[in-house]
C-alpha cells in the first residue's frame, strides 16, 4: 500500500480523487492501491522547557539561559490531534511507501517530518511538490514524484528556523519578564516580532520628534505650462520675495525642448507580500486577511501556491499561458486580443528561471468559478488582470523637458502623456490622471514672452505613519526605504520574517498590544514603547541584523550553510542577550492591563469622550466610508463614487449637533430632541431615525427631550 499524508482534508480529497481513493474511512481515504490521510496543519511542536529538566518549570533568571543539548519534538496535547495521529500512526506501520503531499514550502515541509519522525517511519517517502491542485497539476506531479532526500535541506532550514525560535523566545521571553515585567503579565519577546515593533515604535519616534521647517519656492506660469526655479528651496522668504521682484519684468525665453518618448512595462506579477500591500491599498485588508483569502482561491483551484517569494514564472511555463488565458472566461474581452493568433509576448521580466525558488508567481491556474465570496472576487481579480496584464505590449508615453531662461535664472518644466495604453486598458486607466494634468503646450526654442511668477510657501514633512502595506515592504527589505524594484527584489533575502509569516507576526503584535490601529496606520502603544526602549541589546531588535538571520537561513535551505554553525550563533546570541539582562538595572514596564485601567480612570473623569472622538463614524449604509462633516450636510466619504448617504445638517429648522449625528449614525436613531419648527413654525418635538434605505426621518413626539 502506498499511503499519502496531505497538510488539511480538503487537500487530501483533492489527491484522493486524482488517485481514485474514493471508499471514506475514519481520517482516510483509500482506493486504487492509496490511503490518503491528513493533519491539521501543526500536529507536532518542541517540547516546553519543563519537558526537558524539572528546574526550567519555574521562571527564575538564574536558571537562564534554557539550552537544551538536544531538542526534542512532542504530540500536540489536543484530542481531534491525538485521534487523527493514532490513525496516521497505524497507516505508516503498515505502508509500503509514503508521499508526502505537505505544502510545498519550508513550513510544509516542517509540519510533515515531524510527524512521520513521530510516527518512526521506516519505510521509503517520497515528495510530491506542486503549485495548484488542478487536476492536471496533481497527475503531473504523481508522474514526477521526487525523492524526499532532495528536500533535507529545506527541512534543515524549517528546524533551524523553529529552534531558533524556540531558543530566542523562550530565554528573552522570561528574561525581561522577570526583570521588567510587572509580576502578573508576560513582556514578549520573538526573534521577528520585536525588530518588526521596532520598525513602528523608531518611525513614532521620528513623528513626533519632528520639527516643521518653512521654505519657499518659486514657479512661474508661461502660456499655461508651469516652470520651477533651479534654485530649489529658500530658507528665507525675503530672499524670494527679492527674486520675485528681478524676474518680474523680464521675458521668459524657450531654451531647449526634448521629447523623449518612453516604455511603460506592465506592472509585475504578484508574490505573497506585494499582494499583501495592493490589497491594504486598495481594500484596506489586513496582510492576514489577504493570506486567508489567497489560500482559500488556492483550495478552491482557482489560483496557483500562495506562499511565494518571486514575481517570475519558469521558461516551462510558457506553453501553458494560452491556455490559461482561454480559461479566463469573464476576461474574454481582454484575453482576445492575445489570442488572435499573434505569438503571445515572452519578456524576462515575466519569465526568469534564475528567480524560481520553490515556486513560481501567483497566477490563475485557468480553471474559473463564480463560487466566490466578494472578497475572493477582489483578490482573483488583481491576480487575473495582473496575469493577462503581463502579456499586453508595453504602454508608450511622450516625457517632455522643457528648459527655460529669466533673465540669469533657470527654469524647467516637465510633462508625461500617454501615446498608446497598451497593458493600461487591462485596468481600465488609460489615462494617468497625475501626470496628464502636466501636459504641456507647444513651445519652440527661441520663443519668449511674459509670464506669471509666484512664491509658494511650503513645510518639510514628517515622514508618514506605517500601514500595514507600509510595513510588510518594509519588512521584505529590513527597514530600508527602497523605491527602486530591482534593488528591492535583491534584499528581499534580508528581509525580516518569510512571505507566509508577516502577516501573523503584524496579528500577533496587535493581540499582545504592542501596536494599535487607527483607521490605515499602526501606532505603537505606551507598552510596546517602553518595551522597545529598555531593550538596549541591538540584536534583539535590529531589523537588518534579523534579516541576516533570515539570509543564513535561507542558506541553509540551498546547501550552502551548515546548520551546525548556524546554532552555535544563535546559542552565543542567546547567553549575550542573557548576560546583558541579569546584568542591567532593573525598572517596571506597564502592561496592557495596567495602561487599560489608566484609560479608564481618564474615562470616568471625562464621561463617554474620548472613544468616540478617537473612533471613526463608519457609514451605516456601505460600511466602507467614514462618515465626514460637509458645508451642509454629513455625508458618507465615498459619496462622489459608490455611496449616497447623506444627513442633512439642518432638519426642520433644527440645526445637528455631532453628538446627535454620532447617535443617529451609531444606533439608528436618536433620542428625543427639541427645536423643530412644523410647516406653520410652530415648535415640536420628536426623534429622527434612519429608514431601511438609510434616509433620515422625522418622527413627531409629545414627550420632552432627555438630557
Amino acid at each position: 500500500m502506498k499511503m499519502c499524508i496531505a497538510e488539511k482534508p480538503s487537500v487530501a480529497k483533492e489527491i484522493a480523487q486524482v488517485l481514485g481513493a474514493t471508499t471514506r474511512h475514519n481520517g482516510y481515504l483509500e482506493g486504487n492501491g492509496y490511503c490518503v490521510t491528513w493533519t491539521f496543519g501543526h500536529l507536532c511542536s518542541l517540547q516546553e522547557p519543563h519537558e526537558y529538566t524539572e528546574k526550567w518549570k519555574t521562571w527564575n533568571l538564574n536558571t537562564l539561559p534554557m539550552i537544551p543539548s538536544k531538542f526534542r519534538i512532542k504530540l500536540i496535547d489536543e484530542e481531534g490531534i491525538k485521534k487523527q495521529f493514532a490513525i496516521i500512526e497505524e497507516l505508516v506501520a503498515k505502508a509500503e511507501l509514503i508521499v508526502n503531499c505537505g505544502d510545498a514550502g519550508q513550513e510544509g515541509e516542517l509540519i510533515q517530518r515531524w510527524v512521520l519522525t513521530k510516527a518512526k517511519c521506516q519505510v521509503p517517502v517520497k515528495r510530491l511538490w506542486i503549485s495548484s491542485l488542478t487536476e492536471e497539476a496533481i497527475r503531473e506531479g504523481f508522474e514526477k514524484l521526487m525523492d524526499a532526500r532532495d528536500f533535507d535541506t529545506l527541512y534543515a532550514a524549517g528546524s533551524a528556523r523553529a529552534i531558533g525560535d524556540w531558543l530566542l523566545g523562550m530565554n528573552a521571553t522570561r528574561a525581561y519578564t522577570l526583570k521588567y515585567g510587572d509580576g502578573k503579565n508576560v513582556l514578549s519577546i520573538g526573534r521577528v516580532q520585536t525588530p518588526t515593533l521596532a520598525l513602528v515604535v523608531e518611525r513614532q519616534k521620528a513623528i513626533e520628534n519632528f520639527k516643521p521647517e518653512t521654505y519657499w519656492e518659486i514657479r512661474t506660469n508661461y502660456r499655461g505650462g508651469l516652470f520651477s526655479c533651479l534654485r530649489g528651496r529658500f530658507n528665507k522668504k525675503e530672499e524670494a520675495e527679492a527674486l520675485l521682484q528681478q524676474i518680474l519684468p523680464l521675458n521668459l525665453e524657450i531654451i531647449s525642448v526634448e521629447r523623449k518618448k518612453a516604455m511603460e512595462s506592465p506592472p509585475k506579477l504578484f508574490d505573497l507580500t506585494l499582494l499583501q500591500v495592493e490589497c491594504n491599498r486598495k481594500y484596506a485588508f489586513t496582510a492576514d486577511h489577504t493570506l486567508k483569502i489567497i489560500q482559500s482561491l488556492y483550495e478552491k483551484k482557482l489560483t496557483t501556491y500562495p506562499r511565494v517569494d518571486t514575481y517570475f514564472l519558469p521558461n516551462d511555463q510558457y506553453p501553458k499561458i494560452s491556455g490559461i488565458l482561454k480559461g479566463l472566461k469573464p476576461y474574454a474581452d481582454l484575453v482576445a486580443p492575445l489570442l488572435s493568433g499573434a505569438k503571445i509576448k515572452k519578456s524576462p521580466k515575466v519569465f526568469n528561471d534564475k528567480k524560481i525558488t520553490d515556486h513560481h508567481a501567483i497566477i490563475p491556474t485557468g480553471v474559473f468559478s463564480y463560487d466566490m465570496t466578494p472578497d475572493e472576487k477582489r483578490v482573483y481579480d488583481l491576480v487575473a488582470r495582473h496575469f493577462i496584464a503581463a502579456f499586453y505590449p508595453d504602454c508608450e508615453i511622450a516625457n517632455t523637458l522643457v528648459l527655460a531662461k529669466i533673465g540669469e535664472e533657470d527654469f524647467k518644466a516637465t510633462g508625461k502623456q500617454i501615446l498608446q495604453p497598451a497593458w493600461r486598458v487591462v485596468f481600465g486607466t488609460v489615462t494617468d490622471k497625475q501626470n496628464e494634468e502636466n501636459v504641456l503646450p507647444a513651445y519652440e526654442k527661441g520663443e519668449q514672452g511674459p509670464h506669471s511668477p509666484e512664491i509658494l510657501e511650503k513645510e518639510t514633512q514628517p515622514p508618514k505613519y506605517y500601514t500595514e502595506a507600509d510595513l510588510l515592504r518594509a519588512m521584505e527589505t529590513a527597514g530600508k526605504q527602497i523605491e527602486d524594484e530591482e534593488l528591492r527584489d535583491l534584499m528581499k533575502e534580508n528581509g525580516i520574517g518569510r512571505p507566509s509569516t508577516r502577516a501573523g507576526i503584524i496579528e500577533t503584535l496587535q493581540k499582545r498590544h504592542y501596536i494599535r490601529k487607527d483607521k490605515k496606520r499602526l501606532l505603537a502603544t505606551p507598552t510596546g514603547i517602553e518595551l522597545i526602549h529598555t531593550i538596549q541589546n541591538e540584536l534583539l531588535k535590529s531589523a537588518e541584523l534579523t534579516g541576516q538571520w533570515e539570509r543564513k537561513l535561507r542558506m541553509i535551505e540551498d546547501g550552502k550553510y551548515e546548520i551546525s554553525g548556524f546554532m552555535e550563533e544563535l546559542k552565543n546570541m542567546v547567553n549575550e542577550i542573557i548576560h546583558f539582562v541579569k546584568h542591567s538595572s532593573a525598572k517596571t514596564i506597564a502592561t496592557p492591563q495596567e495602561e487599560a485601567k489608566t484609560e479608564d480612570t481618564a474615562k470616568k473623569k471625562n464621561t463617554t469622550k474620548s472613544l468616540k472622538e478617537s473612533s471613526p463614524l463608519l457609514c451605516p449604509k456601505c460600511g466602507k466610508g467614514t462618515v465626514l462633516k460637509g458645508k451642509t450636510a454629513w455625508g458618507c466619504s465615498l459619496y462622489k463614487k459608490s455611496c449616497d448617504f447623506l444627513i442633512p445638517i439642518e432638519i426642520a429648522g433644527k440645526k445637528l449637533t455631532q453628538k446627535q449625528v454620532e447617535t443617529l449614525v451609531r444606533k439608528g436613531e436618536t433620542g428625543i430632541l427639541n427645536g423643530f419648527k412644523d410647516s406653520s413654525g410652530m415648535a415640536e418635538s420628536g426623534v429622527l431615525k434612519l429608514d431601511p434605505t438609510y434616509k433620515v426621518y422625522f418622527e413627531k413626539s409629545n414627550k420632552k427631550e432627555k438630557t
